[in-house]
């Protein structure tokens, strides 16, 4: 029968195992050799980066028992977050995308905008929402025809419009046209901006500002002229390309769009 006490003698001293500790950013350790103590920033390719109190960067190879914490040897490990659960993915207006949409069969109600531009653009930012809820975007190609065409459409409860108008500002011919409006199942709304290209946030479209330009001179073929861009319909392509979300307009536009769109899908006691 071997002796137990022989056995340990053979084996010699045993060693205590070092805890291995997630390297968690924010988590502040100790290198030994140096002396160097900072909170982790992250790992990269087998070495952790640590910041000191003074904001120096120090990168350190991730040893076994090669840091210390409170004082005592750890190994640090790679930190693995805890899982969240699914993401929720949104869409371009950053309400919550519906998965495998189908679009609804189309609403009586309409919203109806100034030109085909805004229509596209409503379409880039809003076009899952309203697809979800039905809703058909229209061009109405100008203000001027506005009444004529809310008689001809004919609106009722369940047979809403909601109309969106560039440059609705006090005292312009948007505004006296828009006044003149008076029915309970139509909604108009607008932006202070003279075309809708303007309501782009310009560091949307890689520029500072939006030119000024001068009475008396076509505003979208003076824009383009300032800015180098060709004619109107190569400045449009520009602007469009440049909106990927709802953060890449204005906010009086992002309010304007979002009302019509209550608007039209609120539910009445006939639809």
């Amino acid at each position: 029968m071997r002796s137990h006490s022989y056995d340990d003698v053979l084996a010699g001293p045993r060693r205590k195992k070092v805890p291995e500790v997630p390297a968690e950013p924010g988590l502040v350790v100790e290198d030994p050799a140096s002396g160097y103590c900072g909170a982790v920033v992250k790992i990269e390719y087998g070495n952790v980066v640590l910041e000191d109190a003074k904001g120096r960067l120090r990168v350190f190879p991730l040893a076994p028992a090669g840091f210390l914490l409170e004082g005592k040897p750890v190994t640090l490990v790679p930190f693995k977050a805890p899982d969240k659960g699914p993401v929720r993915r949104v869409s371009a207006s950053g309400s919550v995308r519906v998965e495998g949409l189908k679009a609804r069969v189309a609403r009586d109600s309409r919203i109806w905008v100034e030109g085909k531009h805004d229509a596209e653009l409503v379409e880039r930012v809003w076009g899952h929402d309203l697809r979800v809820e039905g809703v058909v975007v229209e061009p109405l190609d100008g203000v001027d025809v506005l009444s004529d065409r809310i008689a001809e459409f004919g609106t009722g409860p369940g047979r809403r419009l909601g109309v969106l108008v560039d440059h609705l500002v006090p005292g312009s011919k948007e505004s006296r046209l828009v006044e003149a409006v008076h029915d309970e199942n139509v909604l108009v709304t607008g932006h202070p901006y003279i075309d809708v290209w303007e309501a782009v946030r310009p560091e949307a479209v890689g520029i500072k500002a939006w030119p000024k330009i001068p009475r008396g001179t076509e505003w979208k073929q003076g824009i383009c002229d300032a800015l180098g861009w060709g004619q109107p319909f190569e400045g449009w392509q520009r602007v469009l390309s440049g909106v990927s979300s709802f953060r890449d307009l204005e906010t009086p536009l992002i309010g304007a769009v979002e009302r019509l769109i209550d608007f039209v899908t609120e539910p009445t006691e006939e639809g």
